[in-house]
């Protein structure tokens, strides 16, 4: 395994980190087709892998920008490897999460034949960006919604997010049961790809900080009861860059990547927990709404309860073990 990034890999960063900084991100996204590089060439994409969406998303993750680039790349990776061309060609967004329940559990919405195909009954929480299709997990595999109902939701983010309401609504089938597993693996090395880029912006903006910022005629980072505190930050950064990495590039070769999804998981919710210390060398200044530091604490709450949590995250490699 190689960490690192090749010439495209590299461009695809580049690209990615000028975009962001202009006005309305996410329209220069998608108007550039990074919302869709993995999706066939024959379909609008450029035919690239979880390793390049990753790319991507981690830079999303360094500037806590809201853009809809996870659900959009999770769901046009899993569409690239299990769609029809059609499917393919319509953006979708990812359910997994059902009450009371995280995603590593068995879904408990059901699917169920009739003469003109398939129809769902369940509920779907947390669905970011839910304007477009659904894809959505259910006991006979993976299917795809049409507007169905859907409640809107708070997300500690400010991004757009619903419950979605199944009530035997008519769905189209993408991939049988065994594909479950699949699209719960892409969705969670997406959502450690975006989870690492936030912690690395945050650890940039803190270093900067702790260096300028002037305490008993001294620059904080000279104390070292705070170089200690922003090295824990870094070394958490360090530990779910790995397990991000070798996750993706696992499921980028077609191995078996399980164990490594759930390490990167479980190190999604490390990665939220450092943001306390950033926000701690802070002061007071950690807090405040026009800083830009609450957006990355923001981004990685709500990132580690996507994936439910350290807790689930733990129990799933236990199982594993």
């Amino acid at each position: 395994m190689d960490f690192g990034l090749d010439d495209t890999q590299r461009d695809l960063r580049e690209l990615t980190a000028e975009l962001l900084t202009k006005d309305e991100p996410g329209r220069r996204l998608r108007e550039a087709g990074l919302l869709g590089v993995c999706l066939p060439e024959e379909a609008g994409g450029a035919g690239l892998g979880p390793v390049e969406m990753a790319v991507v998303l981690r830079e999303v993750g360094a500037r806590a920008a809201s853009v809809p680039a996870l659900p959009a790349l999770a769901a046009s990776l899993f569409l690239s490897r299990h769609g029809t061309r059609p499917q393919q060609e319509r953006s979708a967004t990812i359910a997994l999460r059902e009450p009371g329940r995280v995603p590593a559990d068995p879904p408990a919405t059901t699917a169920d034949r009739t003469g003109d195909g398939w129809v769902l009954t369940g509920r779907k929480t947390g669905v970011p960006y839910p304007e477009s299709d659904v894809l959505v997990t259910a006991d006979a595999g993976v299917f795809l919604v049409s507007e169905p109902e859907s409640r809107p939701e708070f997300a500690s983010t400010g991004e757009p997010a619903a419950t979605v309401v199944l009530d035997r609504t008519p769905a189209e089938r993408v991939a049988g049961p065994e594909a479950v597993d699949g699209l719960r693996h892409v969705l969670t090395a997406a959502v450690a790809a975006q989870a690492s880029g936030v912690l690395a912006g945050a650890l940039e903006l803190t270093t900067g900080y702790i260096r300028t910022r002037r305490q008993f005629d001294r620059a904080l980072a000279q104390f070292q009861a705070v170089t200690m505190q922003i090295a824990d930050v870094y070394i958490a950064g360090r530990a779910l860059d790995v397990a991000m990495w070798s996750a993706v590039w696992r499921l980028g070769e077609g191995l078996p990547a399980e164990e490594d999804v759930a390490l990167a998981a479980f190190h999604v919710g490390e990665a939220f927990r450092a943001l306390y210390t950033c926000q701690h060398l802070h002061g007071g200044l950690g807090l405040d709404v026009t800083y830009p530091l609450h957006r990355y604490f923001a981004q990685a709450k709500h990132l580690s309860f996507l994936l439910g949590g350290q807790d689930a995250q733990l129990d799933l490699i236990g199982a594993l073990a």
